[in-house]
Parts: C-alpha cells; sequence; structure tokens
C-alpha cells in the first residue's frame, strides 16, 4: 500500500519560509507534489509532520496565525483525500504506482467545503425569491465564520464534536437558546441538502445539539399600566379612543375565560 509523508523542504536563502511538500512511496518509488505552503522551520514539527502554532502574545501578527490555521486545515484535507485515494486503487486489485497517485490527487475534483456550498445555496435562495429566507442563511453562515475564523471546513469534516463547540461558541456570546437554535437548524438544512445531493455521507452531527424551540415567558402589563390606559383623555380622538376601548375589552375577556 502507498504512504504520504509531509516534509518541510527548507529555503536555500537563509530567514526565508520552506515549503511543504508531499512525498508518496510504493513499491520502494518515490514521488513529490508540491504545495503552496511555505513555513518557517519554527513553524514546523519535523518529527510529528505538523504546523506549530505559536503561543498568543501581543508581538504575534495575526495574520500569520490565520495562515498557519488555513494550512493546517489544508493539509489534513489533504492527507484525507489521499487516503480515498490509496484506498480506491487497493480494492480496485489493480497493480499501481506512485504516479497513479498523484494523477488521481491532481484530477480529482477535490472535496466541498461548508461555506462556498452554503453561500451557493443562499444564491439559489434568491433567486427563487425567497430573499427574506436568504437573509437569515446569510446571518447564520456569518456566525459559523465567525466560530470558524474564517478558516473553511470541507463538509465531510462536519461531525457532532465540532456542532457542539459551536453550540458552546454561540451560548459563550451571550446568544439565547431559540437564536442558537435556529441557527442550529438552517445549518441542519443545508448539511441534509448536501446529503440529498449525495456530497457527503448522512452522520447526523446535529443530534447532540438543541434544535426545538422554548416557550417565549409571557410578560404582565403592570396594573398601574392599565388604569393609566384606561383613565387617559382621548376626547377628539376617536380613532385613538376606539383602540384603548378594543385593548381594555381583550384584556377584560381574556381573563375571564
Amino acid at each position: 500500500m502507498a504512504t504520504i509523508q509531509i516534509k518541510l523542504r527548507k529555503s536555500s536563502a537563509q530567514g526565508n519560509p520552506g515549503t511543504i511538500y508531499y512525498q508518496i512511496i510504493h513499491n520502494r518509488v518515490s514521488r513529490q507534489i508540491k504545495t503552496s505552503i511555505h513555513l518557517f522551520e519554527n513553524e514546523w514539527d519535523e518529527e510529528n509532520s505538523r504546523i506549530t502554532l505559536p503561543e498568543f502574545d501581543s508581538n504575534n501578527c495575526n495574520a500569520r496565525i490565520l495562515y498557519l490555521k488555513k494550512a493546517r486545515e489544508q493539509i489534513r484535507t489533504d492527507e484525507r483525500r489521499f487516503s480515498k485515494i490509496i484506498i480506491s486503487l487497493e480494492m480496485s486489485r489493480r497493480k499501481y504506482s506512485a504516479n497513479d497517485v498523484i494523477t488521481r490527487f491532481n484530477t480529482d475534483p477535490g472535496e466541498i467545503y461548508m461555506f462556498s456550498f452554503m453561500n451557493e445555496v443562499i444564491s439559489n435562495l434568491k433567486k427563487l425569491g425567497k430573499a427574506r429566507t436568504s437573509e437569515t442563511y446569510t446571518t447564520t453562515l456569518n456566525s459559523f465564520m465567525k466560530f470558524r475564523e474564517g478558516i473553511d471546513i470541507t463538509l465531510e469534516s462536519i461531525d457532532s464534536d465540532l456542532i457542539m463547540e459551536y453550540e458552546a461558541f454561540l451560548r459563550a456570546t451571550g446568544i439565547s437558546t431559540n437564536t442558537s437554535s435556529f441557527y442550529m437548524r438552517i445549518l441542519r438544512a443545508v448539511y441534509n441538502r448536501a446529503v440529498d445531493k449525495k456530497l457527503v455521507m448522512q452522520i447526523y452531527p446535529f443530534k447532540h445539539v438543541y434544535t426545538g424551540v422554548d416557550k417565549t415567558i409571557k410578560r404582565a402589563v403592570p396594573l398601574k399600566t392599565m388604569r393609566k390606559i384606561k383613565e387617559i383623555d382621548l376626547k377628539g380622538k376617536p380613532e385613538l379612543e376606539y383602540a384603548r376601548d378594543m385593548f381594555l375589552f381583550s384584556f377584560y375577556t381574556r381573563g375571564m375565560s
């Protein structure tokens, strides 16, 4: 079976970042794929083949940290793609080479990402004249993007742990249970649409979060306020007087029922 190793090729120019590349090894033949990820030596853990994020302090550049997080997500996505390709080639029971793995990787359309897929859904809603619905989907997407710090994620990577983390994030920002549930229901609808299109396998990632609707607490009008409404002088304003009387009538009759 082919194996994949992730390595950093150091720059020949001192002080410049190196380049991440993937080494595909099969039947003692090695091939390489260069990536667009550029890292400094202190940002790469060679022993564990992973990106290391610097500890937060005022001297760290937020843009660089964001770049490293996106690069880390890209490597994870590529690893999953390689794994799928190799399993597929192994199951075919045909002889294949390291070059075949690379060819599949370069020609495979890749995975579908949540941000881009949801933007596509929003665009279709607008075309169908569902402007209000598209607005609520956009609000939900913006919230989810804030949770993800702008880092997109593949549909296949969405699981119950991630969705529970998102729910905890919403609660931490002071959002009500009903609003959190509203966002969850919209994300679930988008995810289920991807399932219907056979873009991702259904694993029910929303099963551990709240997606119901809590009853809104009714707020009673103080008796003092009711007296003011009843005693207000509306002479010469028949429309307001009628509205006031109808309000009082409904209030009293409701209390009798």
